[in-house]
């Protein structure tokens, strides 16, 4: 019985909404970096074009130091204050560490990353983002014309979700959360990639994550409908999704324990990071996935 554990995991309907509505970030992740990416594109070039001084190079390799961005050339000041200027917040923490700033003259996602959420510094582009990271740039840069009340909404159920001590919602808050999502599309329905998005939300939303681990449960395609127009996935697919949702909270949190942070955070993280750790070791399935995981976290654990 491969996927006994998980069949386990699934006979628990608030764990099924989990990881619904953790796989129906990444559906709207897939269909918004495209637009992100052409968005900041053009933001970079209009910026470029309206001062010739944007177009200077960094004679200096300027970088910050933690999140500070003190003492730099006058190129990267020009763009510092340009960046501000188009910040929806500017007096909000600015995630300077996550920028290259001699790159902002000459890469669109170097300049975008300063809208984001800390450790972004090794991201290169808008595919390699998770949905909090795009979100939140959609949020903080005024280039995008959205009603940013939408997507602060789904930003906040996002972090509940992520953030889920035991890894359970509730079909109220799945009701809310999909009621915010709907709302959130509806705001790009000009953008081509986006016109499936809200279809494929749905489509999860309604899926039968059921599987019965003694039976046939491989298909050829990842959704596929009985004869009672009822979406069924496979068991492989399934354990798929759950990997890539545990995977994003795992890097999330081990890069939070690696990062300076106040002491209220250092411990939330920490107290997180531990309870992640415990779901996964007691299942055996995905503390095998997860094995070099989970000795980073006993690493952490021990140096504490």
């Amino acid at each position: 019985m491969v996927h006994g554990q998980l069949e386990v995991r699934l006979n628990d309907r608030e764990y099924k909404n989990w990881l619904k509505a953790g796989r129906c970030l990444l559906i709207l992740k897939e269909g918004l970096h495209p637009f992100v990416n052409r968005q900041m594109r053009d933001f970079h070039r209009y910026l470029l074009n309206q001062d010739v001084l944007r177009q200077t190079p960094c004679k200096t390799s300027c970088r910050s130091r933690g999140n500070k961005l003190s003492q730099v050339c006058r190129a990267c000041s020009v763009w510092q204050n340009v960046i501000l200027r188009h910040h929806r917040q500017p007096d909000c923490t600015v995630n300077w560490d996550n920028c290259f700033p001699p790159s902002w003259r000459t890469d669109h996602w170097e300049v975008a990353k300063a809208f984001m959420p800390r450790g972004q510094v090794k991201v290169k582009g808008a595919h390699e983002c998770d949905a909090s990271a795009l979100l939140n740039l959609i949020n903080y840069c005024n280039y995008f014309h959205v009603d940013v009340k939408y997507v602060k909404e789904v930003i906040r159920y996002r972090n509940e979700l992520m953030h889920s001590c035991d890894f359970r919602v509730t079909d109220d808050w799945m009701r809310r959360y999909r009621t915010s999502l709907t709302h959130l599309v509806q705001q790009f329905s000009n953008v081509p990639e986006m016109a499936a998005t809200e279809q494929q939300i749905n489509d999860m939303l309604a899926v039968d994550l059921s599987i019965s681990a003694s039976g046939c449960d491989q298909r050829d395609s990842a959704l596929e409908f009985d004869s009672d127009s009822q979406p069924k996935i496979s068991a492989d697919i399934i354990s798929q999704w759950e990997a890539e949702l545990l995977q994003e909270r795992l890097e999330e949190l081990l890069h939070a324990a690696a990062a300076p942070a106040d002491d209220d955070t250092e411990t939330l993280d920490a107290e997180q990071l531990r309870t992640l750790g415990g779901f996964l070791q007691t299942n055996t399935d995905l503390a095998e996935r997860f094995s070099s995981e989970l000795q980073a976290i006993n690493s952490l654990k021990a140096g504490k």
